[in-house]
């Protein structure tokens, strides 16, 4: 399901040099697979997403996520590829003048699901997160936990085949983010393919999974518990 192929990736700096942040990165999860990604602040978790997004695209090597390969996609093609992706930020994203139903629904409206079969969609993702009942609310009316079940809404509204979660629980309290947590291997159970970004050590350990760790510019597999 996604495969990194000695993927390089550098940024320019203002002075005109280049900041290596992936040097050669290999690594795959296969279908239906579960994985963590850790490192520090800095080391490239984001960048590895966007790659996987196709947000941004390798200086050198090849990421592929299903079907789409970072060398050959059209243009025309990164739309479809990302309705096969669900994202889980860890900053929600909301709009604040939408209620919850009506977040998840833009998502549905941005990425063309015809009008017909967007209620349908946007009722089975919020029961999915527990969230029925709070359809008419808006983000300022939600907690945080609950809040960041709205963005888990809207990531899985085209049942995506892939879950990417980008320090999911990063602005929640402990309790709440296990119960965030669980949510996101409750859909992992269900079929995604779960790739989870985070800096949240006792999460790692108190639910391990396999293990990548960016150190050094690589990504390399970790047992868990040595974090």
């Amino acid at each position: 399901m996604i495969d990194f192929n000695n993927v390089s990736v550098s940024f320019a700096l203002p002075n005109g040099e280049h900041h290596s942040v992936l040097d050669d990165v290999s690594f795959h999860l296969g279908r239906s697979g579960k994985a963590y990604l850790v490192g520090p602040t800095g080391s490239g978790k984001s960048t590895i997403l966007r790659l996987l997004y196709m947000d941004l695209f390798p200086d050198d090597g090849e990421v592929q996520i299903g079907e789409y390969n970072s060398g050959r996609i059209d243009d025309g093609d990164i739309p479809y590829l990302r309705r096969s992706i669900g994202v889980v930020f860890q900053d929600f994203q909301l709009l604040p003048d939408r209620s919850a139903y009506e977040n998840v629904a833009f998502a549905l409206y941005a990425t063309g699901t015809p009008r017909s079969a967007v209620e349908e969609r946007v009722t089975k993702a919020l029961g999915r997160v527990g969230l029925t009942h709070k359809r008419r609310n808006y983000p300022h009316e939600l907690s945080g936990g609950e809040q960041q079940r709205v963005v888990i809404a809207r990531a899985i509204a085209n049942d995506p085949l892939v879950l990417l979660a980008d320090e999911p629980t990063g602005n929640l309290d402990p309790d709440v983010a296990d119960e965030i947590h669980e949510l996101l291997l409750d859909l992992h159970r269900q079929g995604m393919t779960l790739f989870v970004a985070t800096h949240d050590h006792r999460l790692v350990k108190s639910y391990p999974a396999r293990t990548l760790a960016l150190m050094n510019r690589q990504v390399v597999e970790i047992d868990p518990q040595t974090l």
